[in-house]
C-alpha cells in the first residue's frame, strides 16, 4: 500500500513537469513506472504504445488538470491505512480512475459486472445519489447539486428543461467502476406523469436501488416502483435517503416497506446520530462504525468499535436481521434453530442468495446529498446485487408458438440485443441497447427480428448521461446505444437466422388529452417533426387527428407530461404552440340487456347491400372483463346458416366499429357483450361490407335504449402538507368531489398524508392552488386507478355540450 502512495506521488511529479513544458497544448503521455526503472514516454502522433507490464498510466492532458490512471486492478480506490489501534482511514479518490474502454470491458480480467438502475419516488434523492456515486468512483470531478446555487445542476439531468424545473423527466445512463466491478447505471424520473422512463429502465436492468425519503417513507410513486420491479423479478437493496433531515426516521420506513410494499427487509446498517447529528453508519454484519470524512465525505474512518450508546440497538436489529433470513433461507434458518451464531460470510451468503430470488431487501442508510453512506451502498451493490448471467431473462422462440428460452448471456453465443429506448439527435437516432447474448462489434451486420431488415453498425457508443464514448464492441450484460439504426421501441436484434424475440414492456394507457396546433401555419414542419420524435421516443405519448374536426389531439399521463412537451417543441424545435381545455378521456357504457333486430337494405340499381341481424347486448362485470383480458366481448350464438359463417368476422368488425364512438359524448364504449344469435341474408346482395354496416347501425341504436351512461378516469391522489393546513386542503379537495379514504400524521405530528380519490377532470390547475394553500410546502402525486359513472347532472352538462360541439361543426 505504501509503495502504491510513493508510486503515485512520484508519477504526479513527473506530470505537473511536462504539463508545464507542454504549455497548455493537448498532449497524450503514457506513463510507464517501475521500480527499477521510471520513464515518461510521449506520444505526440497520439498512438496508443503496447506494454507488457500492469502499472500502465495513461493521461490525456486538458487545460483543467485530472489524473487519470490505472494501477494494477486495486489502485482504485487509493488507500491509506493507519498502523496503531484498529482504526482505519481511506480515501476514494475520486480523480483516479480509468476511463478506457478497454479496462471497462466486462470481458478484461474477469471483472465484476451490475446493471442497476435507481428508482423511487419524487424527490427522494435519486439524481443526487448518482451524482455522489458518479464523484467517488470517478466518473467526474465536481458535484453539482440538483438545485445548486451554481446553477450548473447534476449531472444525469443535461436536460435544460430538467435543470430548471428540478426534476427528472428522462432516463439517463451512465457507466462507473468501483472497486473490480464494472457499473452500468439508469437513473429514473420519479414522477407518476414519466413512469414510462421507469417502466423501460427495469425491464433491461438487472438489480435496482429503492430509494426512500427517511422522512416520508413509502409515497405513492415508491408504490408504483415497487409493483414495477415485481412485474420484472428485479432484486432491489433499499437505500433510506435524508437522514440528516428533521423528523427523519428509518425505522418507520423500514416498517412501511414490510406493511405497505409486503417487503421481507431488515437493515444491515443503522444511523450514528439523526437530523443534524447525523455522521455515520454502523455496519450491523461487520460490528464496525463508519465516519465520513472530508470536504465531500470521501474519506471513511472506520472503527471497529460500536458506539456505546448503539450497542444494545446494534444487537437487537442484528438478531432480527438474522431472523428475518431464517424466514426465507435454509441455512441460516438450521444455524438459528442449533443457536449457532453465523459468521459474517455466512450472513453476506445469505443475504445475497435471498435477494437474487426477491426473497429478502437488504436497507442501507444515509443522507446523498450530506455525503453519508454512499460508498458502503455500492459495496452493498457488488455484494447483493445480481451479475447478468444470475438473473434469469426468457426470449420468445417465435418458430414454437412464442415458447419461452432462458437467454444464455454469453458472449460467445448468437446475439440478442433489445432496444429499449429511443433519442433522436442532431446526428440521427440515438438507440439504446441491452445486449443479453452475444457481442456487438462495429462493422458487423445485424438483423432486425421484428421486421427482417439487416443492419451494419456503424457506430457504438457508451453513455455517461449527454456525452458519449466511441467503443468498438461490447458483450453479453452491457448497455450501449447506437448510431445509424432505424427500429421501434422494444425491437430486437440477433446476428444470425434465430428467430427469438424479447418480450415487450407493459405500457399504461394515456389519461390526459389536449388539442394542439402551432401558432403559426409556417411552423407545420417543424411541428410535424417534433410530433413524430416525441411519440417515437415515448410510448405513451399518443397523437390522433379528429377526423371531424381535423384537430391534432395529444394525449399522455398528466398535466406536468403534456406541458413539459410543449415547452420542449418550442425549446427545441422553435414552434410556439396554441392549446386546448385538456380533454379527459371519458368513456361510455350500458347497464341494462337490450334486444336487437336490424335490416340493413340497400338497392341502388345493379348488386346492392342485404343483411339482417338478431341478438342482444348486456353489461359485462368489472370481473369478467378482468378474466377475459379486453373490454367487450363478441358472443357468436348463432345455429344454422340464415347468416353464412364467411360473414361471422364482419359482424365482430361491426361490433369494434360501433364501439369506437358511444351515442352520449361520441366517446369509446366499454363493459358491453354483443351476443349474436340469428340473421339473414340474400344470395346476391350479402356481403361482408354489408353485414358490417348492418351490425354497427344494430348495436349503435341498442345502446340508445341500453340505459347508457358515461364514465370518467378517478385519480388516486396522494396529497402530503403540514399539519396546520389540513382544514383547507380537505375542504379543496371537497369542492373537487373527492372521495377521502385516509388521513395519516407523521409520528411526530408535523405532517399530515391524505389519500383521496378524485375525477380526473376535477384536477387540472390543482397543483396550483395546493401551492397557494399551503405556502409552497404542500406536494401532491396522482395515479390513474378506474373509471366510474359520472354523476347524472355531469352527464346530462357532458351530453349538451357535445350536442352543441355537433350542430356547430354541422353549421
Amino acid at each position: 500500500t505504501h509503495t502504491h502512495l510513493l508510486i503515485f506521488l512520484v508519477f504526479q511529479s513527473k506530470i505537473r513537469k511536462y504539463e508545464k513544458r507542454a504549455g497548455g497544448v493537448h498532449w497524450r503521455y503514457i506513463v510507464f513506472v517501475r521500480a527499477q526503472d521510471k520513464e515518461i514516454y510521449r506520444d505526440k502522433e497520439k498512438k496508443e504504445k503496447k506494454m507488457s507490464s500492469s502499472s500502465i498510466f495513461r493521461l490525456v492532458t486538458t487545460n483543467s488538470t485530472r489524473v487519470l490512471g490505472k494501477l494494477g486492478s486495486s489502485f482504485t480506490p487509493l488507500h491509506h491505512h493507519m498502523n496503531h489501534s484498529n482504526n482505519k482511514i481511506y480515501s476514494t479518490a475520486a480523480a483516479i480512475t480509468s476511463t478506457s474502454s478497454r479496462f471497462l470491458s466486462t470481458e478484461s480480467g474477469g471483472k465484476k459486472h451490475r446493471n442497476i438502475g435507481i428508482s423511487a419516488h419524487i424527490d427522494s434523492g435519486k439524481t443526487t445519489l448518482t451524482e455522489r456515486i458518479l464523484y467517488y468512483t470517478g466518473r467526474i470531478n465536481s458535484i453539482h447539486d440538483v438545485r445548486g446555487k451554481d446553477g450548473v445542476g447534476a449531472k444525469m439531468d443535461s436536460m435544460d428543461l430538467e435543470r430548471e424545473k428540478g426534476i427528472t423527466i428522462q432516463s439517463a445512463a451512465t457507466f462507473c467502476q468501483w472497486k473490480d466491478a464494472h457499473i452500468n447505471i439508469i437513473d429514473t424520473p420519479g414522477h407518476v406523469d414519466f413512469t414510462i422512463e421507469v417502466e423501460r429502465a427495469l425491464r433491461v436492468l438487472d438489480g435496482g436501488i429503492l430509494v426512500l425519503c427517511g422522512v416520508s417513507g413509502v409515497q405513492s410513486q415508491s408504490l408504483t416502483v415497487d409493483r414495477q420491479m415485481k412485474r420484472y423479478n428485479v432484486p432491489r437493496v433499499a437505500f433510506v435517503n435524508k437522514l440528516d433531515r428533521q423528523g427523519s426516521n428509518p425505522w418507520k420506513v423500514i416498517d412501511d416497506l414490510r406493511n405497505q410494499l409486503k417487503l421481507n427487509a431488515a437493515a444491515v446498517q443503522i444511523p450514528i446520530g439523526l437530523e443534524s447529528e447525523h455522521e455515520g453508519i454502523v455496519d450491523i454484519l461487520e460490528q464496525k462504525a463508519i465516519r465520513f470524512k472530508g470536504d465531500r465525505g470521501e474519506v471513511l474512518e472506520e472503527v471497529m468499535e460500536i458506539p456505546d450508546e448503539l450497542k444494545e440497538l446494534v444487537e437487537e436489529k442484528r438478531e432480527e436481521l438474522i431472523s428475518r433470513l431464517a424466514d426465507v433461507d435454509d441455512d441460516i434458518a438450521e444455524l438459528f434453530l442449533m443457536e449457532e451464531e453465523p459468521t459474517v460470510q455466512d450472513l453476506k451468503d445469505a443475504i445475497r442468495r435471498q435477494t437474487l430470488t426477491c426473497s429478502f431487501v437488504p436497507v442501507f442508510m444515509g443522507s446523498a446529498f450530506k455525503n453519508k453512506g454512499v460508498q458502503p451502498l455500492l459495496d452493498g451493490v457488488l455484494d447483493y446485487l445480481p451479475e447478468p448471467h444470475e438473473k434469469a431473462n426468457f426470449a420468445l422462440d417465435r418458430s414454437k408458438g412464442e415458447q419461452e428460452v432462458q437467454v444464455t448471456a454469453s458472449s460467445d453465443d448468437p446475439l440478442l440485443a433489445l432496444a429499449f429506448k429511443l433519442e433522436e439527435t442532431p446526428f440521427g437516432q440515438l438507440t439504446y441497447m441491452r445486449i443479453y447474448q452475444g457481442m456487438l462489434k462495429k462493422g458487423n451486420h445485424i438483423t432486425n427480428v421484428n421486421d427482417g431488415k439487416k443492419i451494419k453498425l456503424a457506430r457504438i457508443v457508451r453513455m455517461h448521461s449527454d456525452d458519449m464514448e466511441e467503443i468498438t464492441e461490447a458483450g453479453a450484460g452491457e448497455v450501449v446505444a447506437m448510431f445509424g439504426i432505424d427500429c421501434k421501441s422494444m425491437d430486437t436484434f440477433s446476428d444470425g437466422d434465430m428467430n427469438f424475440a424479447m418480450s415487450s414492456m407493459f405500457v399504461p394507457e394515456p389519461v390526459m388529452s389536449l388539442a394542439v396546433k402551432p401558432a403559426n401555419t409556417k411552423m407545420q414542419n417543424n411541428f410535424s417533426k417534433a410530433i413524430t420524435k416525441f411519440t417515437k421516443e415515448d410510448p405513451t405519448l399518443r397523437v390522433k387527428v379528429d377526423s371531424e374536426t381535423k384537430e391534432t389531439v395529444l394525449s399522455g399521463m398528466g398535466e406536468l407530461h403534456l406541458e413539459v412537451y410543449i415547452e420542449r417543441m418550442k425549446r427545441e424545435y422553435e414552434v410556439e404552440c396554441v392549446t386546448g381545455q385538456p380533454k379527459v378521456n371519458y368513456k361510455e357504457t350500458i347497464n341494462t340487456k337490450q334486444p336487437f333486430d336490424w335490416l340493413h337494405k340497400k338497392q341502388t340499381g345493379g348488386s346492392g347491400q342485404y343483411a339482417k341481424v338478431m341478438g342482444f347486448i348486456e353489461p359485462l362485470s368489472e370481473a369478467e372483463r378482468l378474466e377475459l383480458g379486453k373490454s367487450n366481448e363478441f358472443d357468436n350464438r348463432c345455429t344454422g346458416t340464415n347468416i353464412p359463417p364467411e360473414y361471422y368476422t364482419s359482424c365482430e368488425k361491426g361490433m369494434n366499429d360501433a364501439m369506437v364512438e358511444g351515442s352520449l359524448v361520441g366517446s369509446e364504449v366499454e363493459g358491453v357483450r354483443v351476443v349474436l344469435q340469428d340473421g339473414a341474408s340474400h344470395a346476391v346482395d350479402s356481403s361482408d361490407m354489408a353485414f358490417r354496416i348492418c351490425m354497427a347501425n344494430a348495436i349503435r341504436d341498442t345502446m340508445k335504449s341500453a340505459n347508457p351512461s358515461i364514465l370518467e378516469p378517478v385519480m388516486a391522489v396522494e396529497v402530503e402538507i403540514p399539519t396546520d393546513f389540513q382544514g383547507s386542503v380537505v375542504a379543496g379537495l371537497n369542492r373537487r368531489m373527492g372521495m377521502i379514504q385516509s388521513s395519516d400524521m407523521n409520528d411526530d405530528g408535523s405532517g399530515l398524508k391524505i389519500l383521496a380519490e378524485v375525477p380526473l377532470a376535477n384536477m387540472f390547475g390543482y397543483s396550483t392552488e395546493l401551492r397557494s394553500m399551503t405556502q409552497g410546502k404542500g406536494e401532491f402525486s396522482m395515479e390513474y386507478l378506474k373509471h366510474s359513472p359520472v354523476m347524472r347532472d355531469t352527464q346530462e352538462e357532458l351530453m349538451k355540450r357535445y350536442k352543441e360541439e355537433m350542430e356547430a361543426k354541422a353549421a
